[in-house]
């Protein structure tokens, strides 16, 4: 169950994720027991119940659903437990997967958008930046907002996010997350990329034509492919052009590569669980992904 080929990492990074991981998870499992009691232990560490799924087989499990979406009822029949405790044991370890950060090849980790523009700026990157979709379960008829899901673009129902990498592809960060029907461009100034680019005026972005508005406010710091020529241009016109479309797409095309990265991971080819918690899922297998692409 610890190859590769099922939880997507390797052994020595799994070793390496176990020891990050089980001091969070053992204060969270110690402040839910504690809020359950309603005062401190009165027992030795130790004493009571025994887990039926020790934390290492936790992790395995969840990288697991995270890998290949496998079924919980198919992990608990070879794991000799009951569903419950797979669904519960995913639940549990996925926030600490998400709540890590995003890897860098110089160790510290990025959790939000200002701290990736705080890097970029530090280390001299260009940024790359791109939304992405994933479908997902139609809503149930006739509730409220039904058809925000509604992807323009896909004709499908969809929840968007944001990746934000390197010129190397490398992932920096996934983020503004909404559903199908929302802009882009509109997304990422909700999250302030406004002021973030007014704050760090040295950090300059690659994007696609998408967000012609961000460009049109920021030109020295966004980048957008060039707009069409006129139909009755010239050949030398039509060729700058298209030189230009091509040189910035070849830039810019790496956060395509990262966005293929995640996509990997079977639960961000179709989503299939409940929505609220997609966030967190591309979250938690960008901050695996991270890891790999930061050795790079």
């Amino acid at each position: 169950m610890s190859h590769s080929a099922f939880i997507g990492i390797s052994r020595h990074h799994l070793g390496r994720l176990v020891a990050e991981l089980a001091g969070p998870w053992q204060a969270r499992r110690e402040a839910a027991l504690r809020q359950r009691r309603g005062a401190e232990r009165r027992r030795a560490d130790g004493a009571g119940r025994r887990h039926e799924l020790v934390f290492t087989d936790r992790v395995l499990v969840t990288l697991a659903v995270l890998r290949l979406q496998i079924p919980h009822a198919a992990l608990a029949a070879m794991f000799g437990i009951d569903r419950s405790t797979v669904t519960r044991a995913a639940h549990e370890v996925r926030p600490l997967l998400a709540g890590r950060g995003y890897a860098t090849p110089q160790g510290r980790r990025l959790s939000t958008l200002a701290d990736v523009f705080a890097y970029a700026a530090a280390h001299g990157i260009r940024l790359r930046i791109d939304g992405s979709e994933i479908q997902v379960r139609r809503p149930p008829a006739h509730r409220p907002g039904r058809r925000a899901f509604v992807s323009g673009k896909k004709k499908m129902n969809t929840i968007k996010f944001t990746k934000v990498c390197d010129e190397r592809g490398r992932t920096l960060w996934d983020g503004t997350f909404r559903s199908g029907r929302q802009h882009d461009q509109t997304a990422l100034k909700t999250d302030g990329i406004d002021s973030l680019l007014d704050r760090f005026p040295d950090v300059e972005c690659e994007m696609d034509a998408g967000y012609r508005g961000l460009h049109r406010d920021h030109p020295a710091q966004v980048s957008v492919p060039p707009k069409k020529p006129a139909k009755n241009a010239s050949p030398e016109v039509a060729e700058a052009c298209e030189q230009a479309r091509h040189a910035q797409s070849s830039a810019r095309i790496c956060v395509e590569h990262a966005i293929a990265d995640s996509k990997n991971w079977r639960p961000l080819q179709r989503w299939t669980g409940r929505r609220e918690y997609l966030p967190e899922t591309i979250t938690a297998i960008g901050s695996l992904v991270s890891d790999r692409a930061a050795a790079r």
